[in-house]
C-alpha cells in the first residue's frame, strides 16, 4: 500500500502558502512541498494531494490518503466532486485543480482518511512543518490560476 500524508497552509487567506506531502511506500518515504506567493488554504490542501498522486511511478497498487482537511475528503468520500463536475464546477472553488485531480482519482482510485489536524500525528505534523517553511521560502512560485481568477 501506498500512503500519503498531506497538509497545506496559507498564511492569510488569500496569502503566501505551501503544500507538504509524504508518501510511504514499504521502506520508502519521500517528501514533496511547494509554495505559492498568493494563494488559500484550501487550494494547498488539494495541492498537496494532487503532488502526493502525481509522484506515485507505478498503479494497481492501493493508496491511502490521510488529511485533516474536510473540504479535500468530504468532496471525494461523499462525493461532490462528480457533481460539481457534471456542472463544469460552476459556483465552485479551485476547479482547475479539481479538473487535474480527478484523472489522478480515476487512475488510482485513492481511499481518503481524516484526521483531526495539529493534534500530535506524527505525519501530519511533518507535513505542516514542510507546509509551513514552503509559504515562508523566498522561491514562491506564481499560482496562476488563483491571481488570474481573483485579480
Amino acid at each position: 500500500m501506498i500512503q500519503i500524508f498531506t497538509d497545506g497552509a496559507a498564511q492569510g487567506n488569500p496569502g503566501p502558502g505551501g503544500y507538504g506531502t509524504i508518501l510511504r511506500y514499504g521502506k520508502h518515504e519521500k517528501e514533496l512541498s511547494g509554495g505559492f506567493r498568493l494563494t488559500t488554504n484550501n487550494r494547498m490542501e488539494l495541492m498537496a494531494v494532487i503532488a502526493g498522486l502525481e509522484s506515485i511511478k507505478k498503479s494497481g497498487i492501493p493508496v491511502v490518503v490521510t488529511s485533516d482537511s474536510k473540504y479535500v475528503v468530504e468532496a471525494v468520500e461523499k462525493g461532490w466532486i462528480w457533481t460539481w463536475e457534471k456542472n463544469n464546477f460552476k459556483k465552485n472553488a479551485n476547479p482547475d485543480l479539481w479538473k487535474r485531480f480527478i484523472p489522478l482519482y480515476h487512475l488510482y482510485k485513492p481511499k481518503f482518511r481524516w484526521i483531526k489536524g495539529h493534534a500530535g500525528h506524527a505525519e501530519n505534523e511533518r507535513c505542516d512543518q514542510l507546509a509551513v517553511a514552503a509559504a515562508q521560502s523566498y522561491n514562491l512560485k506564481v499560482d496562476e490560476e488563483y491571481e488570474k481568477s481573483n485579480a
